[in-house]
């Protein structure tokens, strides 16, 4: 071989060194690039957290956020989930991937069946069906004629403004990294998500189910929970996701009995207590999940035994908007 052929041979090699050392950054689930936040819901208290601010593809998390709207949009047009039927739009024969329900463009589905298999099934079709429907609904009432997926995820946008999620950028219902749509978040931005959607009644319910049957054109399917902790003491829910990019990942949200506590005037006040964890790129994510847990919980109690200081908000708390 000719001293130039040796170089291109070099150089082809060290590209393709660097090519798989940055695929193994970005895409694998190793243990040591993981990001998370532990923080109590009702305080805001951050009890442990790691690169929670740095920007990553979230994955089917991104459902959290569909889910909100989709229940949001319920109450606030007094519709019923239940009866409000949805059809498959043309644009899911784009997504790919499986299709556990065989949902095929003009099916129709019930919001609250589709929403009960893109939240516990993480089904991407279901997802996407539930934002066309909103969309269409969104544009008829402001008289527009936008997209209907992109006018539901315009609404995405605008809650994730107003919670002060500035790291984050949804670009679809439901979380695949597509060509033009590759959105991100962080742990610590996922946190204060997944704290305002557990104050939403309608989302805690569809969320914290361990299974539902649902039907789809004629056909019964049980729909059963991808987040193996649901069914575990106190667990609530909320959302696995995984693709190559984003990892595993994770939102648990865990409750425990209020403490109750004289106050001074001698009368009792009942302190709730609800520990939420996002954990994103982590390849045991259920066992680490509970070991945060427990950090959480653990940290929590010395830290209201101690009369529960706060020294620098900044740092120590974690901001949701209540409204």
């Amino acid at each position: 071989m000719c001293l130039y052929a040796q170089r291109v041979a070099i150089s082809n090699l060290a590209k393709q060194l660097l090519s798989l050392w940055i695929i193994s950054l970005i895409y694998l689930p190793l243990g040591a690039q993981e990001s998370f936040m532990v923080v109590e819901a009702h305080s805001g208290k951050i009890f442990a957290a790691q690169n929670s601010t740095v920007k990553r593809p979230v994955a089917s998390l991104t459902k959290i956020c569909t889910g909100v709207i989709a229940t949001d949009w319920a109450l606030a047009t007094k519709q019923d989930l239940k009866k409000v039927m949805a059809t498959v739009p043309d644009s899911v024969t784009r997504l790919g991937g499986a299709n556990p329900l065989n949902l095929q463009p003009g099916q129709q589905i019930s919001l609250s069946d589709a929403l009960y298999a893109a939240l516990l099934g993480s089904d991407n079709i279901a997802a996407m069906t539930v934002a066309d429907h909103i969309g269409r609904d969104i544009n008829n009432r402001r008289g527009k004629n936008d997209d209907p997926v992109w006018a539901f995820v315009k609404e995405m946008h605008e809650l994730c403004r107003v919670l002060g999620m500035r790291n984050t950028r949804f670009l679809n219902p439901h979380g695949l990294e597509l060509p033009k749509q590759q959105g991100f978040s962080t742990a610590a931005d996922m946190a204060k998500l997944a704290i305002y959607a557990m104050r939403r009644p309608a989302f805690a319910f569809f969320v914290r189910q361990k299974s539902r049957t649902i039907s789809v054109a004629g056909r019964s399917y049980v729909i059963n929970n991808t987040n193996q902790l649901v069914g575990e003491q106190g667990i609530l829910g909320i959302k696995t996701g995984q693709t190559a990019p984003a990892g595993p990942c994770l939102a648990t949200s865990m409750d425990k009995d209020p403490v109750i506590r004289a106050k001074v005037d001698g009368t009792k006040g009942a302190t709730p207590r609800r520990m939420v964890v996002v954990l994103l790129n982590s390849p045991d994510r259920f066992e680490r999940t509970r070991s945060l847990l427990q950090t959480g919980w653990s940290q929590y109690d010395n830290w209201l035994d101690a009369g529960a200081l706060v020294q620098d908000r900044n740092r120590e708390i974690l901001p949701v908007p209540k409204f």
